[in-house]
């Protein structure tokens, strides 16, 4: 078992910054990434991020990249997002997810998930 535990949403202003935290315990070793989903009410959840754990290798959606930086501390194992420049339509859950898969994007693909943190960005 992973037990993934997210911190840092919040709410703030349009064109502000949060940073998201996700510290990871448990049975770790067989991940083969972390990513980040979000989700808007009335919306399906949706990929925002991906680190390849052992590469550091990233991967982001279109939306966010430029303004989002995923990155790791292997010694913490824990995964951040460092989201600036937010939007409204950033508003959302955001969920941390461990995966052995190399399907990042796909939710279905996940193994474990955080149980999420809310971020709202008002106009």
């Amino acid at each position: 078992q992973v037990q993934l535990v997210e911190s840092g949403g919040g709410l703030v202003q349009a064109g502000g910054s949060l940073r998201l935290s996700c510290a990871a315990s448990g049975r770790t070793f067989s991940r083969s990434a972390m990513v980040w989903f979000r989700q808007a009410p009335g919306k399906e959840r949706e990929f925002v991020s991906a680190i390849e754990w052992s590469s550091g290798n990233t991967y982001y959606e279109a939306s966010v990249k430029g303004r989002f930086t995923i990155s790791r501390d292997n010694a913490k194992n824990t995964m951040y997002l460092q989201m600036n420049s937010l939007k409204p339509e950033d508003t959302a859950v955001y969920y941390c997810a461990s995966t052995r898969s190399g399907w990042y994007n796909i939710p279905s693909k996940v193994d474990y998930w955080g149980q999420g943190t809310q971020v709202t960005v008002s106009s």
